[in-house]
């Protein structure tokens, strides 16, 4: 047994910790092997003095200052991008390691973008004190590609996202069982234009258009061109994560409603032959992936299945007709999990087996 008083185990703060992903990391940490010391909850002054069960204890949720800070080494963060850009500096200069889930930084030279599948080794190159957690839907289809990546040589990606509403967080959930509800007591809704809109009202939230019964075929904010913020995100966080700067990679992003779940449809591109065969094989080997491909007994990755559980399913894989170098596939995952809470967790955890060897 190592001599925890001699070598302390790190401390450890999540920031953001009542938020859905942070009841989700609270979650794992309490089923994942232990590498922390103490674990302080953070969170916004409305949500402070809650308590909340981590690691098999009652732990209290405190307001973030920076003496919440003070002593901890490393800090996860999932917050919106704007409180990340604040309390991130006010941690590091504290000496703190921020592990961040927010987009605030993934695209700075400086920080790191890390899927430890993928890219364990950028964890330690952090010249400001900051590694990012890519975003969702990424997370849900990079640990497929990689593998695909290093075996037959990536070229191009053209990417259909189907992202589930908790992606908006507690309230996108809410709002969509309210617009079912609402929904439910009349059968002949989608039958005639407009008629879901008038029964949704104006309850949209952060959507730009009713949920139930519908595909929403834009997600995020509107960015150059008519592209939005989650097409980019695709595009310039797969490059950065593979190591790939000119990548061609095209993608449409829409809302579906589905709880927890974020699919992509996948069409890549490689430099050389690739079978469908070839590529199963691939994927059957590859870590934090799980292929589930019968169409013919009706198997196939769905969200439905995929929630709740860490792996990206991947199925339907077939050879391109047009083209020996290119597959299409379908991938799903949690977004609460991989795509978000487990992702950033394996970060903290590779950086705190660091300390533990320095100590």
């Amino acid at each position: 047994m190592p001599d925890t008083k001699a070598h302390p185990l790190p401390t450890l703060a999540v920031l953001g910790a009542t938020g859905a992903v942070g009841t989700v990391m609270c979650e794992l940490l309490t089923s994942r092997a232990n590498v922390w010391g103490d674990i302080r909850l953070l969170a916004s002054p409305r949500s402070a003095g809650q308590r909340m069960r981590c690691r098999g204890e009652e732990l209290p949720v405190v307001a973030v200052s920076p003496e919440a800070f003070d002593g901890v080494d490393v800090a996860m963060f999932d917050v919106p991008d704007e409180v990340s850009r604040q309390w991130a500096p006010v941690a590091t200069a504290r000496g703190v390691t921020v592990v961040d889930n927010s987009g605030a930084f993934r695209m700075d030279p400086g920080v790191p973008l890390v899927v430890p599948e993928i890219n364990a080794g950028q964890v330690r190159r952090r010249p400001r004190g900051i590694v990012s957690n890519a975003n969702c839907t990424v997370l849900a289809m990079i640990v497929a590609i990689a593998p695909l990546h290093h075996e037959y040589g990536l070229r191009e990606l053209v990417l259909a996202s189907y992202q589930s509403v908790s992606g908006a967080g507690r309230y996108g959930v809410e709002l969509l069982h309210s617009q079912l509800a609402r929904a439910a007591s009349d059968r002949t809704l989608g039958s005639r234009p407009g008629d879901v809109r008038q029964a949704v009202g104006d309850e949209l939230g952060p959507f730009p258009a009713p949920l139930v019964l519908n595909v929403v075929p834009f997600t995020g904010e509107l960015a150059d061109d008519g592209w939005s913020t989650e097409e980019l995100k695709l595009r310039n966080e797969s490059r950065k994560i593979l190591g790939l700067p000119d990548l061609k990679v095209s993608s449409t992003c829409v809302r579906v409603p589905v709880v927890t779940g974020h699919s992509v449809a996948v069409h890549a591109v490689f430099g050389s032959e690739v079978t469908a065969d070839g590529a199963r094989e691939v994927l059957r080997n590859a870590p934090s992936v799980i292929v589930v491909d019968d169409p013919g007994n009706a198997e196939f990755p769905m969200p439905i299945d995929a929630v709740g559980t860490e792996p990206s399913w991947v199925g339907r894989i077939r050879r391109s007709t047009d083209d020996p170098r290119a597959i299409d596939f379908f991938v799903t995952g949690d977004n609460l999990r991989k795509g978000s809470a487990l992702n950033t967790i394996q970060i903290a955890e590779l950086i705190a087996r660091d300390l533990a060897k320095q100590r």
